[in-house]
């Protein structure tokens, strides 16, 4: 939600702020001014100029690092070692070096420095900062992974100068690590894939003692360096002070023979990441990584959003690689690229260089691998991968039981209903207002009663007032992040004067958890879930909308060292406060956030934040999404309609046509806008949303299975074209359609204005079939044509896939469980066709236990076949018991053999049954172009069980 327009209930003096500009007003785009650019940031301007100046001097430029070869040691996995920097021709600084070589294949470089790591340096300014550079990232992003090869060895091949390690499957890898000048190369089956320092452009600011600078003096690097935004820099109004002097950390990373990366959200931006030193149609700017709350973010841009994930994957015809920046300061990365590889340049205000290397060699393994580091996705409640409708704001509790009722009025099925702020009183959090949300218990009832949700906003920031209690126990167990000299920050924000609670302290952690509590926040049932928004953090009056960098949290840790981390402690605390409100009442969580890092996936679904009701935004929503899904955060939307503006009538449209293909899947409308519930649109667009709504829970089966599939192996939910078919050079750069999980639904939304036809590209020669119809589309390497008028969303079904659906609509998921299944069989070019389906009870934690069904189903030679996958537990008998009157109702296979004609039964043996029975069997025949199909009716089998049916 953005800072637009304030209700009446702000104070006098927050107006007083407004008109003297300290808050962002609307505007037609984003306001520039508020936001840096690279030159505007001391250490950006500073590593750009030294890869400038590396650049110029060519070969004659040499690197101050070099790694002293006399105190190299390599034992169980790990080389040890000590860079030194020259920074004169008598004086050299040491940076404490770390490679380990993990089981997974996964290499992880670590630097550091020894005089901060010893706290043999001076602090400025009187300040409580920490010494250490920041070293605590990985106890928020990472969970697992990190176990050190058991058989990575030192290369017994000689090599002066060199250091050799053999790691990875069959010690396939090898890192060449130079001494002198310092760089790595990863190399898998002899061929260097991912390159550290090959063009010079490491730099570790170390440490120094502010001195008055003799002027013309030059340093090591023989250039007079630019000391201006050293020891402070101003941006906005705000100096920071900088109490530990210069600290950034850069590095060039090469992907030789590459020349596509991908990832590195968030930016409005294509999936394939452009260059950042001008061109035609290349940024200016390098990508920034600054967790922001941006007004009406501007589309084509490097500029920063209110989340960052540094994995970045290089991608080339039979291989894809990546590296992971853990770093949770400002990050900016530019890009060069040139025919023989693609040049990365990143470079981070603070902490240590901590990078991971992956060596693929496909985009699955690199999500798998990632994901083994940072945690796959969480499999939510099944409310939440349904609809979700939301505004700023519904007004009173009886707005919210009237929208509830329209919906069921015009059987247009739900799940979720959203309050953003207004229903707070008086802006404060864990209260409701009085006047216009009297009984929030009876609404949340009147919800229950379809099996919908509720989903109320809550933020970091605490209104600032003595008789609010929660203000009071904040302040007082010192629990508030704090200002530079040590005492509670304040800030502005939606209440006015705020504090920021603090959730790198575990106090904090401890007290938020107490507040979720259902005697606590009273008026919450157990159908209430949580919305953590403007956790960037946002503040209305600080720099660039957010903390003063020189903040101090718990540990005495800078802001600037946490900044990129702030959202998902928050989020975590949010976490663990809705895992068990009420002993013995364990559900899954499920919460929304803006702001996000490295590991948010494990707790939070996110959106893309404030964007607008145009064409260009609701185009540049589907590159964003599968971004995110790549770099290992699925669970992605875009609010449907625009947040901000009133779309068109077919705008509108095609945005729901579009967004039942994000896997957060939510309308979301800004204050000033008007009402647009789907039963407000006139007709035939009324209609037109709601069959796409319906087509989304008609797919919840197969959408359900996909996040299932995310939760255990990283994969993305929704893929883009070069992670399916990744040895098709012509699909790389493709962002406008996708793939749903495994099951081989590829879909075109429409996004541009008055398109009557969608032009769908094929990578392979597999026949695919018009989801509707069954019009057929063949040939490799083309684009083809699919009629797209207004009320039909482009989808094709590839051949070889068993797609599981639910076909009677319902007001709501949770009223779908026990519906029956219809399986649709898409035979191949061989007549083949496989598909798996994922159950569980769509709440709790009892899947971990076995309680669940995974089932394989398999069509070959002339029978459709379902085995059991599932890995049996304590829980399982209790849930197939639940489960065991769910039938297959019916069964639809596409092109089937012409021979079938004949047929008008079919074979059906169910394990356990006395007997083989028999079903109905029609085959249909269509007009040219459009294939046969013949329908299974009622073969009467358990989803659950094991059975066969001959064809």
């Amino acid at each position: 939600m953005a800072r637009s327009r304030l209700s009446s209930s702000w104070t006098l003096l927050l107006s007083l702020v407004i008109l003297l500009g300290c808050l962002i007003i609307p505007g037609a785009t984003v306001k520039h001014d508020n936001f840096k650019k690279c030159s505007q940031s001391g250490f950006c301007k500073r590593n750009r100029a030294l890869a400038d100046d590396v650049s110029t001097k060519g070969s004659s430029w040499g690197s101050p690092y070099e790694l002293d070869a006399s105190d190299i040691h390599f034992e169980n996995g790990q080389l040890q070692g000590t860079i030194l920097k020259s920074i004169s021709p008598t004086q050299k600084v040491k940076l404490p070096l770390l490679i380990s070589f993990l089981e997974s294949g996964v290499a992880r470089v670590t630097v550091d420095e020894e005089k901060r790591m010893t706290g043999d340096i001076e602090i400025r300014h009187g300040s409580q900062a920490r010494k250490e550079r920041y070293n605590e990232a990985q106890s928020w992003a990472l969970v697992g992974g990190l176990d050190v090869s058991k058989s990575a060895t030192l290369s017994t091949e000689a090599d002066n100068g060199f250091t050799k390690v053999l790691y990875g499957p069959d010690n396939a890898y090898q890192a060449v690590i130079r001494h002198s000048p310092f760089s790595v190369d990863f190399q898998r089956d002899g061929q260097t894939h991912v390159q550290f320092n090959n063009k010079g452009y490491l730099n570790m600011e170390h440490w120094r003692r502010k001195v008055e600078a003799v002027e013309g003096e030059q340093d090591v690097l023989g250039t007079q360096e630019d000391e201006g935004t050293w020891w402070e820099e101003s941006f906005g109004g705000n100096t920071d002070s900088k109490p530990r002097g210069p600290e950034s950390v850069g590095l060039d990373i090469t992907f030789p023979d590459y020349n596509h990366v991908f990832g590195i959200p968030e930016h409005a931006d294509s999936l394939a990441l452009r260059e950042t030193r001008g061109g035609p149609g290349n940024h200016e700017e390098p990508y920034r990584m600054y967790n922001s709350d941006v007004f009406e973010y501007e589309l084509n841009s490097p500029m920063t959003l209110y989340g960052s994930i540094p994995l970045m994957q290089a991608h080339r015809k039979g291989s894809t690689v990546g590296v992971f920046w853990l770093n949770a300061a400002e990050t900016w990365v530019d890009i060069v690229k040139s025919k023989a590889d693609t040049q990365t340049h990143w470079f981070s205000e603070a902490g240590q260089l901590d990078v991971f290397v992956f060596l693929g060699p496909s985009p699955q393994e690199i999500s798998k691998k990632y994901g083994e580091l940072t945690g796959y996705t969480q499999l939510p409640q099944q409310f939440a991968i349904a609809y979700h409708q939301c505004r700023w704001n519904y007004v009173t509790d009886e707005d919210v039981k009237e929208v509830d009722r329209n919906f069921d009025k015009y059987q247009i099925p739900y799940d979720v209903i959203w309050l953003d702020i207004e229903y707070l009183d008086d802006r404060k959090y864990f209260t409701w207002d009085p006047l216009t949300f009297p009984n929030p218990i009876g609404m949340e009832e009147q919800l229950d009663d379809s099996e919908r949700k509720l989903v109320v906003i809550i933020d970091p920031h605490i209104k600032n007032q003595d008789k609010f209690s929660i203000s009071k126990e904040l302040k007082s167990n010192g629990l508030a992040t704090k200002n530079k000299d040590g005492d509670i920050y304040e800030g502005w924000c939606w209440p006015g004067s705020s504090n920021w609670v603090d959730c790198f302290n575990p106090a904090a952690i401890k007290w938020w958890i107490g507040l979720f509590k259902y005697d606590k926040f009273k008026g919450t049932l157990a159908n209430v879930f949580i919305w953590n928004d403007m956790n960037e953090p946002s503040v209305f009056n600080g720099p660039e909308t957010t903390m003063p960098k020189d903040n101090l949290h718990h540990g005495n840790w800078e802001h600037r060292d946490v900044h990129n981390v702030n959202g998902i402690t928050f989020v975590n605390a949010t976490y663990q406060a809705m895992l068990e409100r009420k002993k013995g009442e364990l559900r899954r969580p499920f919460i929304l956030t803006r702001s996000f890092y490295a590991g948010a996936q494990r707790t939070s679904a996110m959106w893309t934040g404030d964007n607008q009701a145009t064409w260009e935004h609701l185009a540049i929503s589907l590159p964003m999404v599968l971004n995110n899904g790549i770099s290992g955060y699925p669970f992605a939307g875009a609010d449907v309609g625009g947040f901000f503006h009133n779309p068109s009538k077919e705008l509108l449209a095609r945005w729901y046509q579009t967004g039942i293909w994000y896997p957060f899947f939510r309308a979301h409308a800004h204050i000033d806008t008007r009402r647009r519930e789907p039963y407000l649109i006139q007709e035939p667009f009324r209609s037109i949303i709601t069959q796409a709504i319906r087509l989304r829970y008609q797919l919840l089966p197969a959408w359900y299975t996909a996040f299932r599939e995310a939760s255990v192996n990283g994969t993305p939910i929704v893929k883009p074209q070069f992670y399916v078919h990744p040895a098709d050079e012509a699909g790389f750069t493709i962002d406008d359609q996708l793939y749903l999980g495994d099951t081989g639904i590829l879909a075109k939304p429409v996004v541009s204005e008055e398109a009557t036809t969608a032009d769908i590209y094929l990578a392979d020669d597999e026949k695919y079939y018009d989801y509707y119809d069954y019009t057929v589309y063949q040939g490799a390497g083309k684009r083809h044509s699919v009629p797209a008028p207004i009320e039909k969303v482009p989808v094709l079904m590839q051949g070889g896939h068993v797609i599981p659906r639910k076909d009677r609509p319902r007001r709501s998921s949770g009223l779908m469980k026990y519906d029956p299944y219809t399986l649709v069989v898409i035979l191949d070019k061989n007549g083949q066709a496989e598909g798996t389906l994922y159950v569980d009870d769509g709440e709790t934690f009892d899947y971990e236990r076995g309680g669940y069904i995974h089932r394989r189903f398999r069509f070959e030679g002339s029978s459709l076949v379902s085995d059991d996958i599932a890995t049996h537990g304590s829980q399982s008998a209790a849930y197939l018991k639940t489960i065991a009157n769910v039938r297959v109702e019916r069964v639809v296979v596409i092109d089937p053999p012409r021979e079938w004609q004949e047929r008008t039964s079919v074979t059906v043996i169910e394990d356990g049954a006395k007997a083989s029975t028999s079903a109905s069997l029609e085959y249909v025949t269509q007009e040219a172009g459009k294939a046969p199909y013949a329908v299974v009716k009622n073969p009467n089998v358990g989803i659950s069980k094991t059975w066969r049916i001959e064809f």
